[in-house]
């Protein structure tokens, strides 16, 4: 994963959208104290992966306790 500041990414604009293309992440660091500000990825590292239902039947379990107890609201925000 490269880390550029804010003028090198608008400096090698092109060359930076060609390392993403071929997969490379990018960071990059805003102002004097270098915060890290931004995360670019590539599009298909970014879109959801469609996921099979199911797939830990019999591999995982739980339990809820008879004490449990939550709201509608509770569950919903």
């Amino acid at each position: 994963m490269k880390t550029l500041t804010i003028s090198k990414l608008k400096a090698n604009f092109s060359k930076i959208l060609e390392d993403v293309k071929r997969g490379e992440e990018i960071i990059v660091e805003f102002g004097k104290q270098h915060e890290k500000l931004i995360v670019i990825i590539p599009y298909k590292k970014y879109r959801k992966k469609k996921r099979r239902i199911g797939i830990l039947k019999d591999k995982a379990s739980y339990k809820i306790k008879d004490d449990f107890k939550i709201t509608d609201e509770e569950i919903l925000s």
